[in-house]
């Protein structure tokens, strides 16, 4: 049965609902959890205040910001809230923005390797209904890369595996279900994770056509929540032949870790 826009913040409200009901408790990371992990990766998760802490098996994050859909669109001001799930990978992302003037909606849904993307306009007009192969694979580097940046921790159980390019590079490769995907993370000499790379991910507009650029999301403006440091600003960037288009600023408002 095809899913009603109107009801777009009531499914996100129903998976999300599910998805905490089968959380396990989450231990605490120590040193020793570590250790595999490549030194740059190692000193990471040091400075983001990961070690003595609980395990992350999911983050509710708010976002605000200014977001736009071509390179010859104006930015409109969004509103995001969406919870990440670790353990078995889900995330869950629902945006309100006005398209010049008329109220937009948007509903991200991973969940068992699967992706989904629809959006509409006035809650009646459903213009993006996007799923698929290319779907998955592009979300699965999404959920990397929330898990990367925003909880950090949970880096320490993930299938993941590294390769150490420099000092402060290293090359990840992440699997969930029948997606393997990869990524080139860029620290610096402090520990903080400043920009993160893909190829593996696909720009569509409209769920239909998908063209495959580098992927980049820098990170910036680390601030201290609860004793977790996390990047407050951060931008998502395709870098198209044209130059790089940014079609998303975030401005992180707030973020809640093993959610209840």
């Amino acid at each position: 049965m095809k899913i009603l826009p109107r009801n777009y913040k009531e499914v996100f409200t129903k998976e999300v609902s599910e998805a905490l009901q089968i959380q396990s408790n989450p231990g605490i990371v120590t040193k020793k959890d570590i250790n595999h992990l490549p030194e740059p990766v190692q000193k990471y998760l040091e400075f983001v205040g990961a070690i003595g802490k609980e395990k992350i098996h999911s983050v509710k994050l708010e976002f605000t910001g200014d977001f736009k859909t071509a390179p010859d669109r104006n930015y409109a001001k969004f509103n995001s809230v969406q919870y990440n799930f670790f353990e078995s990978p889900k995330r869950f992302f629902y945006m309100k923005m006005p398209i010049m003037g008329i109220p937009c909606f948007g509903l991200h849904v991973y969940k068992n390797a699967t992706a989904s993307m629809k959006i509409n306009l006035a809650s009646f007009f459903e213009v993006v209904d996007a799923k698929g192969e290319k779907m998955d694979q592009g979300e699965t580097v999404t959920i990397f890369n929330d898990l990367c940046l925003m909880a950090p921790a949970a880096l320490i159980d993930a299938d993941i595996k590294w390769q150490t390019i420099d000092p402060l590079t290293v090359k990840a490769y992440f699997t969930n279900g029948k997606n393997t995907i990869s990524a080139s993370l860029y620290f610096n000499e402090t520990g903080e994770l400043t920009n993160f790379i893909s190829t593996d991910r696909y720009m569509s507009s409209d769920g239909k056509t998908y063209l495959n650029y580098p992927w980049s999301t820098p990170a910036m403006k680390y601030k201290d929540f609860k004793g977790r440091k996390v990047p407050t600003y951060g931008e998502t960037i395709w870098q198209i032949p044209e130059g790089d288009f940014i079609y998303g600023k975030f401005n992180l408002k707030s973020v809640e870790y093993n959610c209840k």
